[in-house]
């Protein structure tokens, strides 16, 4: 019997599919709370700090970019510790960047915290495609990412909706935005049994490092389309609330508002890769999301006042679905998990890197015109774009070896 046969025979046997997607689902509740709990404080954060709308909209662009940036980092430091302890690692930031946010009284302290939540969330949301791929079956694939995308929407549902009622309770928005450790400190406990137990042994593929695969087709119209679909999203999670404050609201209310651009990308978050395990061509619901966005962006530019709850329902049925079913095709059109995690990893690179963008642009657009809603113009055309690049990610496409 060789070394390695007996080192492997002693290994503890992986705990039960359920209970990992139970762990998956802890870390993935975290991976937007750090970004939706901005948006409904920017006022207060941006009045505190003297700080322009373009500098505040940075707030959320940082993580974005953060995202981008560390990416492809993502895969070297799994090649190190193992796919699953790196997502261990990455909990412990954005744990640590989070709760640094009770000491945010000056812009360096609060951006700096932000960048490190940044970092944390970039490697375990790269990292999370790439387990689906090890340790659950193809055909349960679209199922394990829809509940990882209710939890992922779930906690930005939470963050956006409580962060100014939770900055009115403590009578500042710095403990109100590190509140949201907690969180992530729950993810940590849940994940780190898991941790324990799986190692490269169960997650094939972590013996070499592998290129990004710049020079893959499918590979860049995959990554096309997810630099659409978020520079879209987190410029209309940034604005949301604050075009609503302009409006007259309350910050509360316009931050229940954001809450239910959330809540209904849980919805849809789940139900897109549902349907995606039955769907051979993806295009079918992809392209009924963009139309629900572009829709939700002309209604909040046309007519934000007559129906503003309906218009952020639809707006986040449209985003939810278009993001959650885009992590199906990080899955499906990878041929193995260390594919996926290659393919996520340029996608993520250059996806987030041209999103981080978003919000401050948007932001520019508000300084210079004096308003918001000519952001929800740029939006809209910006999601039919999208619409255009759905159109050529046909099913038989080559996929990432």
């Amino acid at each position: 019997m060789t070394a390695e046969v007996a080192a492997a025979r002693a290994l503890k046997p992986l705990p039960p599919a359920w209970l990992m997607a139970v762990a998956l689902v802890a870390v993935a509740a975290n991976l937007r709370t750090a970004i939706t709990s901005v948006p409904p404080l920017l006022d207060a954060i941006a009045a505190d700090l003297g700080l322009s709308h373009a500098a505040a909209g940075a707030l959320t662009t940082l993580p974005v970019l953060c995202m981008g940036l560390f990416a492809p980092l993502a895969s070297a430091i799994a090649h190190r510790l193992g796919a699953v302890a790196a997502v261990l690692a990455a909990l412990g930031c954005a744990l640590a960047g989070t709760l640094s946010r009770w000491f945010g009284d000056d812009v360096v302290t609060l951006y700096l915290g932000t960048f490190v939540a940044g970092v944390g969330i970039a490697v375990a949301g790269t990292l999370l495609p790439r387990l689906v791929k090890t340790f659950f079956p193809p055909h349960r694939a679209g199922l394990v990412t829809g509940l990882y995308m209710f939890a992922m929407m779930g906690g930005a549902a939470l963050a956006s909706g409580l962060s100014a009622p939770l900055a009115d309770r403590f009578g500042s928005w710095q403990p109100s935005l590190a509140s949201w450790s907690v969180i992530v400190f729950v993810g940590l406990v849940a994940w780190a049994p898991f941790t324990v137990r799986a190692n490269p042994h169960h997650t094939p593929g972590e013996e070499g490092r592998g290129r990004l695969p710049w020079r893959h087709s499918t590979a860049w119209v995959v990554a096309a389309y997810l630099a659409l679909q978020s520079w879209c999203f987190y410029s209309a999670v940034t604005w949301l609330p604050p075009t609503y404050v302009e409006l007259g609201w309350d910050r509360s209310s316009a931050g229940y508002l954001g809450a239910a651009f959330s809540g209904a990308q849980v919805v849809s978050g789940l139900l897109g890769p549902l349907l995606s395990d039955r769907t051979h061509d993806l295009r079918r619901l992809l392209l009924p999301a963009a139309v629900l966005a572009v829709a939700g962006c002309l209604a909040i530019w046309l007519a934000p006042q007559s129906a503003p709850w309906l218009w952020a329902v639809v707006l986040g049925l449209g985003q939810g679905a278009a993001f959650s079913v885009a992590l199906v095709l990080l899955v499906r059109y990878a041929g193995t998990p260390e594919a996926s995690g290659r393919l996520t990893g340029m996608a993520f690179l250059v996806s987030y890197g041209v999103a981080s963008v978003g919000p401050l642009a948007m932001g520019l657009v508000r300084d210079v015109t004096g308003g918001l809603s000519p952001v929800w113009v740029v939006l809209a055309g910006l999601t039919l774009a999208q619409a255009l690049v759905v159109v050529r990610m046909r099913p038989d496409l080559r996929r990432v070896d």
